[in-house]
């Protein structure tokens, strides 16, 4: 059985602490890989490394820094291939969702190949007399990142390019399901040219995020995953004196007004709800159709696009829609909802419990599910399921199916389709969700935007990848200067001294 490594001084590393963890293939159940879990020695081994490297790595030039961007985003597109097989592997997800996964964290490190630009300061002459003001953004130092399982090449970009192109070095703990991905995108930096110690990569748990969130030389924290861990990681890290952005959970709706396309919302509510197993933050789990006419129309368009997917192994090619979920216990939680669901009166229109592939009978799979009349009383729309379920909630009218998204706890993602404009300009105004989608189901900002939610979906003041993540990885300082040579008193200007 193979056993991976840390990724440490630009090496790979066995681990100490004897403490393992099993990487599955969802697909057959079987452990295919242990990942070495860190102690705090060894966490607090590699800052002490990453913040040698990081005056030398914060030191360099802007352009330099950007250059190593460059040549890392070449590398990534070379090797797409066998990145998007490595993170299919271990997560499960279909090739083209591998890709999709591993390009949509290329096009952060395509921005941040702009850093000299991100980095710009501000410039004020004659504030006063003889008297400039300059401002300069200077990193913090080292960061930490922690990423979750369901994204393994995206989220740890996101995190990486802003932070490294912005002169400060990282710590990344990956997901222990699922480590590859991250750790070859560690050799991939090094032939780009950055310094070894710069992106140090520890895999670990519970022991491994404490130490990070402890140790006094990190000075900042990013992490996405559930929202109970996201408020502890936020609440744990601000405690100890660091900026931390954590990113939560999601119950992401979307309004099908009475003038949609019903045809392409249905589309949408198929590939957002079931696409990646529902294993995204940004799925749409619940259907709004505002009056009864539109929720039966709906639903007749929505059966047989469900009941049409087809779920199977990665290596089964294009001619699947979605995979398995990353684990036996997120396959029972799964199940077990649909059970809540149906046992609290929800009418559950496509049955995806105890779905069973032939020949991957171990595999954790699970079939679609789709309810109607679900209430938000219930578990299966209170709770974020993460898995292949869609729910339906009826509204009889705009202003209903608006309020019931804002009082939902979670604020991540949301979306409405119409053809009247005048309602989706309301809509975006007024709804309390940090991205909103216009006719489009996953609004997931362009890379030169930024990504956050708001409610229980996002802990911190700033979002992640685009302006906003140069501004989480850095400080501002302002230099006022002022020279005597040609001012006299009183402020009026001295020609003689200029001779």
């Amino acid at each position: 059985m193979q056993e991976l490594t840390h990724y440490i001084n630009g090496e790979h590393v066995s681990g100490t602490s004897g403490r393992f963890a099993d990487v599955m293939n969802p697909a057959t159940g079987e452990v295919q890989a242990q990942v070495p879990l860190a102690t705090v020695a060894e966490i607090d081994d590699a800052v002490a490394k990453a913040a040698e490297v990081q005056k030398v790595w914060g030191a360099t030039n802007p352009q330099k820094r950007a250059r190593v961007m460059m040549k890392f985003g070449a590398l990534i597109n070379e090797h797409m291939d066998e990145l998007a097989e490595m993170l299919s592997r271990e997560h499960g997800k279909t090739i083209p969702d591998a890709k999709g996964d591993v390009q949509r964290g290329l096009e952060v490190i395509e921005v941040c190949m702009g850093a000299p630009h991100m980095l710009k300061g501000e410039f004020t002459d004659a504030g006063g007399p003889g008297i400039d003001l300059h401002s300069m953004r200077q990193p913090l130092g080292v960061v930490a990142a922690i990423t979750p399982f369901n994204f393994p090449a995206m989220i740890p970009l996101w995190k990486m390019g802003p932070a490294l192109a912005a002169g400060n070095t990282m710590i990344l703990k990956p997901s222990e399901r699922v480590p590859s991905t991250a750790l070859r995108l560690g050799e991939l930096l090094k032939e780009a040219g950055l310094p070894d110690g710069a992106l140090q990569i520890v895999n670990g748990d519970k022991e491994a995020v404490d130490a990070l969130l402890d140790n006094e030389t990190i000075q900042a924290v990013g992490f996405v995953g559930s929202t109970p861990i996201a408020q502890y990681i936020y609440s744990r890290a601000t405690a100890n004196g660091k900026r931390a952005q954590c990113f939560g959970g999601a119950k992401n709706h979307m309004i099908i007004m009475p003038d949609a396309d019903l045809d392409k919302a249905a589309d949408a509510l198929v590939g957002a709800g079931f696409g990646a197993a529902g294993e995204r933050c940004m799925a749409i789990s619940v259907a709004v159709p505002v009056g009864k006419e539109t929720a039966d129309a709906l639903t007749e368009k929505l059966i047989p696009r469900i009941e049409a997917l087809k779920v199977g192994p990665y290596t089964a090619g294009d001619d699947i829609d979605f995979g398995p979920v990353i684990t036996a216990a997120s396959q029972a939680r799964i199940n077990g909802l649909v059970e809540s669901g149906v046992e609290q009166g929800a009418k559950l229109v496509v049955d995806g419990r105890n779905f069973k592939l032939q020949g991957y009978e171990n595999g954790f799979f699970v079939g679609p599910s789709y309810f109607d009349d679900v209430t938000p009383e219930m578990d299966i729309y209170k709770e974020e399921i993460f898995g292949p379920v869609l729910s339906q909630v009826r509204m009889d009218n705009y202003e209903d199916a608006l309020q019931l998204i804002m009082d939902n706890d979670y604020g991540n993602g949301t979306a409405i389709y119409t053809a009247d404009g005048d309602t989706a300009r309301d809509f975006a105004h007024r709804v309390n969700v940090g991205m909103v989608g216009i006719n489009f189901p996953i609004p997931v900002p362009l890379s030169y935007h930024t990504f956050g939610g708001w409610k229980k979906s996002a802990f911190g003041d700033l979002n992640q990848y685009g302006p906003d993540a140069f501004r989480f990885y850095t400080r501002t300082k302002t230099v006022t200067s002022r020279w005597f040579s040609g001012i006299k008193e009183g402020g009026e200007f001295n020609f003689k001294a200029m001779d």
